[in-house]
């Protein structure tokens, strides 16, 4: 068993008190969360402010709470806002990242034969959202090449870009199928310097990166609290830049929260992203969510997106020592997503078997990346484990371990006409 800090002390700056934030984390005495990609363990801070909510719900009433917590429901978006170098006035809270990205697509009056440019590894989620406005309205999808060692090709997309001239540039920083970390800034340049709208999904790199989205020069930006910043799930947000604010862009179906019924015939939008919200919310995820950002901010971005990093390129390393293991994650810049193809055993009981082992890990499938898994690597599952800050390097040596014992007894491979088994989203 390795020495916890002889990883990163030569390097890391500043190394993190790993004790005291695996104290703060009581998920970390039942398992070795290797999960983060799906959900972060959530830290007792948080769960300490949700609970204090809904008791005070059960004490007074749900409207009296809120009222009472008016405050709180407003560091969401200061907390937020601060997280991406924005303003409050730019966040606005959803149920799910892919919530947020359905509203911000629906703010776009796409008509037939408008261009969405995107890439090849993109979320499942927003490539069907692409196919379903393509069957409605008749736009056209242009996928950017990738480079021959993975990621996407950024020249060759602002070719794209300057020949298709697209209604809206879409990327995700981070797939949910791989470690690869997009350029999503210099894909922004481009975008701005021909002045077109950029939609970027930062559901897995929010909390596990420095994500500034000034940097980025993206008009929109969704994201989700349960996975890095180890929020509640059911929580999420949208960022929309001033940019689209102004120019009036919102939801296809607003409500009594984002704009106000000014005459029979007539409505005024919201002068904030708050146009994007909803009057409902779960307030005591909305406040924990607030406590969750908080947290992560005062861990620090620079410190948790360089354990993070490290600890990843460890497991990634170790495991292609792995007999029967292949890892699967390619790009010139890799995150805390670990995937890894297992040859001689169906995904399901695998994941039982890390799962009994007490290392939680997550399942993806070639329907959630059918360029990468299907066109490029022809894979049909793999294994993703996903460390994060908390996480040690004596938990990545177990997780190594256990495949490694795994894959040494190999049982018979799933084949490929007998269909997929229960699979993990994100």
């Amino acid at each position: 068993m390795r020495n916890e800090n002889s990883a990163f002390a030569a390097t890391a700056e500043p190394l993190l008190d790993i004790e005291t934030l695996r104290a703060e984390t009581p998920g970390c005495e039942k398992v070795v969360h290797f999960n983060n990609a799906g959900c972060g363990l959530i830290a007792s801070p948080v769960l300490e402010t949700m609970l204090g909510h809904l008791r005070l719900e059960a004490e007074i009433g749900g409207y009296e709470a809120a009222a009472l917590r008016t405050e709180n429901v407003a560091a969401f978006h200061a907390e937020t806002a601060a997280l991406l170098n924005a303003e409050a006035r730019n966040i606005a809270f959803a149920g799910s990242a892919t919530h947020a990205y359905a509203n911000a697509l629906s703010a776009i009056p796409f008509q037939a034969g408008d261009v969405i440019l995107t890439t090849r590894n993109d979320f499942i989620s927003n490539q069907i959202a692409f196919l379903a406005l393509r069957r409605r309205f008749g736009v056209r999808i242009v996928h950017a090449p990738d480079l021959p060692e993975g990621g996407v090709d950024v020249e060759a997309m602002a070719a794209l870009m300057r020949g298709e001239r697209p209604r809206l540039v879409a990327a995700t920083q981070i797939p949910t199928n791989s470690g690869l970390i997009q350029p999503v800034a210099e894909i922004g340049r481009y975008c701005r310097e021909y002045d077109l709208l950029y939609l970027v999904d930062a559901c897995q790199s929010v909390g596990q990166l420095e994500v500034d989205v000034t940097e980025i020069g993206c008009d929109f930006l969704t994201a989700t609290c349960r996975k890095f910043l180890r929020g509640p799930r059911a929580t999420g947000f949208l960022y929309a830049s001033d940019r689209v604010l102004a120019q009036g862009y919102e939801p296809l179906f607003i409500d009594m929260h984002g704009a106000r019924w000014t005459a029979p015939e007539e409505y005024q939008t919201a002068a904030t992203a708050r146009r994007f919200e909803e009057w409902e919310m779960p307030y005591a995820a909305v406040i924990g969510s607030a406590e969750a950002v908080r947290y992560a901010r005062g861990v620090g971005l620079p410190a948790i997106a360089d354990r993070a990093a490290r600890l990843s390129a460890d497991l990634r390393k170790l495991l292609a020592g792995v007999p029967n293991v292949r890892v699967l994650d390619r790009g010139a810049r890799l995150g805390a997503l670990v995937t890894v193809a297992v040859e001689g055993w169906e995904p399901e009981p695998f994941k039982q078997a890390l799962d009994a082992r007490g290392v939680n890990s997550a399942l993806s499938f070639r329907e959630f990346a059918q360029f990468d898994f299907g066109v490029d690597q022809d894979v049909d599952w793999a294994l993703r484990l996903s460390p994060h800050y908390y996480n040690t390097a004596a938990e990545v040596d177990a997780v190594v371990d256990a495949v490694r014992e795994l894959t040494w007894t190999p049982r018979p491979a799933r084949s490929r006409s007998s269909g997929t088994p229960g699979r993990t989203r994100r």
